[in-house]
């Protein structure tokens, strides 16, 4: 069976950046992130960080009505709310291809609400039945994502819940590439997001992963510095619509770009210690499926969290596959890390420096972790490069490795 080509043809995100792609690329160039004091943070003792990313400008559509939004928390709501505006991008909002069982959903976070996750909680405390509804178990599974957005806009195909941390964005694509190219589907809605939540700061705070700069927040994250200490916690949401190349071109779609290659493996070493080995074959795999040399990618976008091991094994790793004269930066320094949004953000705003011909750099970092392998970091400003191929690679506990390359149409 011949693979079909796969092309993107429509984008929308909800970020700290902003929550157009448009504005959020327009913000790249201030050069200042994201990240603030916050003091919702305040509230919880043995916390070290105050610092998160929020979502900037995000509106939820006015016909959002309390029927609408009864199986929705935050996470879903901008998982659809993106996912609407990716369809009127794309010119296929109310196609009939969309509800005709040739489109599919490929979408994640890390997990459901964690607002309604503690609802069930307090009924086991509590033993009393509260604050549970008909709606609370679909805003608390891991799948809410990508169920609301089948919901939402009656698609009869395939459904992927690419719940995996970090990586729930990338493989969210690369699951919705793989079912186009192989036949499977002819449209794909695919992506990731993640609410804000104080529990996944925990999480990272508890590991001595997070940043503690709060009297500083413009000064961290820190990816490949040496200065670093940890990351921050963002939230958002990033939706590209997937398209069979044959059938765009027959209505005259627009086309941002197209998926060249992709690969997702698993360390199968530690559940949060990072694996450079592992993390190098996914890029090289990556390479393969796409039919290209290291030399051939113009540009990398880093995973780049800004702590201290996943830094050292994923410059190491981009070293001994790509070379060190790659350009590279980390979109997170602006973002801090919005966890299941990172890979939809990221490849989106991959996709849109690509057709600009202008890539950021990581911000923060001034003094490289001689640790860190040497690569050719973007850094201070943004550089001009005009290139066909780039690369976007994500890492996630449970040792799982993502790595897509788009290709310029």
């Amino acid at each position: 069976m011949t693979s079909k080509r796969v092309v993107v043809t429509g984008m929308a995100l909800a970020s700290p950046l902003g929550s157009t792609v448009k504005s959020a690329f327009k913000r790249l160039k201030v050069y200042e992130n994201c990240v603030n004091y916050d003091s919702v943070l305040d509230e919880y003792e043995n916390l070290y960080t105050r610092l998160s990313a929020r979502v900037q400008g995000f509106k939820q559509p006015e016909n959002f009505n309390r029927k609408i939004t009864r199986t929705m928390g935050d996470v879903a709501i901008m998982a659809v709310t993106t996912a609407q505006e990716a369809l009127t991008d794309a010119g296929l909002l109310g196609d009939p291809v969309i509800t005709g069982g040739r489109t599919g959903v490929s979408y994640g976070s890390s997990s459901g609400s964690l607002d309604a996750i503690l609802d069930f909680y307090s009924m086991h405390i509590d033993k009393k039945l509260k604050n549970l509804n008909s709606g609370s178990y679909i805003k608390m599974m891991s799948q809410t994502t990508a169920v609301n957005i089948s919901l939402y806009f009656k698609t009869h195909g395939r459904l992927v819940n690419s719940s995996t941390a970090c990586t729930s964005g990338s493989v969210g694509i690369g699951s919705a590439y793989e079912l186009i190219k192989n036949g499977v589907q002819t449209v794909m809605i695919a992506g990731g997001a993640e609410e804000f939540h104080p529990t996944q700061v925990g999480v990272f705070d508890t590991l001595y992963a997070t940043s503690t700069k709060n009297d500083t927040p413009k000064l961290t994250p820190s990816p490949f510095d040496i200065s670093r200490d940890g990351l921050v916690i963002g939230e958002g949401a990033g939706t590209l619509i997937l398209e069979e190349y044959e059938h765009a071109l027959s209505r005259g779609a627009k086309i941002y770009a197209e998926i060249a290659g992709y690969s997702t493996n698993t360390d199968g070493t530690h559940i949060t210690n990072p694996n450079s080995e592992t993390m190098g074959i996914v890029m090289q795999q990556a390479l393969d499926s796409a039919k290209l040399s290291a030399g051939e990618i113009g540009y990398i976008n880093a995973h780049g969290t800004g702590t201290k091991f996943g830094d050292i094994a994923e410059s190491r790793a981009t070293e001994h596959v790509l070379g060190g004269n790659i350009p590279i930066s980390s979109i997170k320094s602006y973002t801090g890390h919005t966890l299941g949004a990172c890979g939809a953000i990221e490849a989106i705003l991959s996709i849109e420096m690509m057709n600009n011909n202008w890539f950021c750099p990581t911000l923060n970092l001034n003094n490289p972790d001689p640790e860190c392998a040497s690569l050719d970091y973007i850094r201070k400003e943004g550089r001009s490069i005009e290139t066909e191929y780039i690369m976007t690679n994500n890492f996630a506990f449970g040792g799982i490795n993502t790595s897509l390359i788009f290709k310029r149409f």
